[in-house]
């Protein structure tokens, strides 16, 4: 049997869809609807269903794409290596967003990268949910950290952990506000403070704002840096308030530069998922990572 037509053949599988493999492939359209069906005729059965929008696999073919991808993906990783002057060397690609990536994942993979005695390369890139999991689905990534969990055959997603959201400012602002209980103030408390956000359309505060006061935000952003450290920077030197991640400011509210400015009954959560493309975790390396950041979560909790 023809290795590449079961390549293309697991790509469709995995992709949901002639037209999206063909991207990933590299090939027509056409050229990779001509190989399904080489591959069909050689089988004599039909491997997916076709429907109006992409493919479903037949029972015979998702037996083949469960028997013939980790032995492909593994040849992939043979090739790969075997590019190296250090075959012992395994390259580890990882994408996700800026700040969690580099304040909570690249720690916990640094004793991948030989304190363990293992031989580990690390390549790290930041972006959005969307454009990382592009990259995933493109083999450019292997793992990614994704704040949505991927939908589709193609990818494979682990809960990974939780994320709380604070509502915070510089001292002087909450001593604006004046005293009180920190879970009775409303959305109106806040009206005359500025904003720190990450985007115009300021999607921390308005997604705090909806599940705890059920409302919008009627303030617009007084700073918009895309980065929540620099917004944590900006809410610290007195700029406005701000929705950050607990972990990004756990230190300054314990020392005191900045403060809660309310205490919601059920804080708002956002949920953090580990992604790789479908049937990769046979390859030991990405396995290992996987594990590794899995483990590490149980502590970031």
């Amino acid at each position: 049997m023809d290795l590449a037509l079961l390549r293309t053949f697991v790509t469709v599988h995995r992709a949901g869809s002639f037209t999206r493999a063909a991207a990933l492939l590299g090939l027509s359209q056409p050229a990779v609807t001509s190989q399904i069906r080489t591959l069909e005729r050689q089988l004599g059965r039909p491997l997916f269903l076709r429907q109006a929008r992409g493919v479903t696999p037949t029972t015979i073919g998702d037996e083949l794409a469960h028997k013939a991808a980790p032995h492909l993906d593994a040849l992939v990783e043979i090739a790969e290596t075997g590019l190296d002057e250090d075959s012992s060397v395994r390259t580890l690609h990882l994408a996700g967003p800026p700040e969690f990536t580099a304040e909570r994942a690249l720690p916990a993979l640094t004793a991948l990268t030989g304190q363990d005695g293992h031989s580990y390369a690390l390549r790290a890139s930041f972006g959005n949910a969307e454009e990382a999991l592009e990259g995933l689905a493109a083999g450019h990534h292997d793992l990614v950290i994704a704040t949505a969990r991927p939908r589709g055959p193609l990818f494979a997603a682990t809960p990974l952990c939780d994320e709380e959201h604070v509502l915070v400012a510089e001292p002087r602002w909450a001593a604006r506000i004046g005293g009180g209980r920190l879970g009775r103030r409303t959305a109106a408390s806040f009206r005359d403070i500025p904003v720190v956000e990450v985007h115009e359309s300021l999607p921390f505060v308005s997604r705090y704002w909806t599940a705890v006061f059920d409302a919008r935000p009627t303030a617009s952003g007084s700073v918009i840096v895309p980065d929540l450290r620099a917004v944590l920077a900006c809410v610290t030197a007195g700029a406005g308030l701000a929705v950050l991640p607990r972990y990004l400011c756990a230190s300054a509210l314990k020392r005191g530069d900045i403060v809660a400015l309310h205490d919601p009954a059920v804080p708002p959560l956002r949920t953090y998922f580990l992604a790789v493309r479908t049937g990769t975790l046979v390859m030991p390396h990405i396995a290992r990572a996987h594990e590794w950041l899995v483990r590490a979560a149980t502590d970031w909790a």
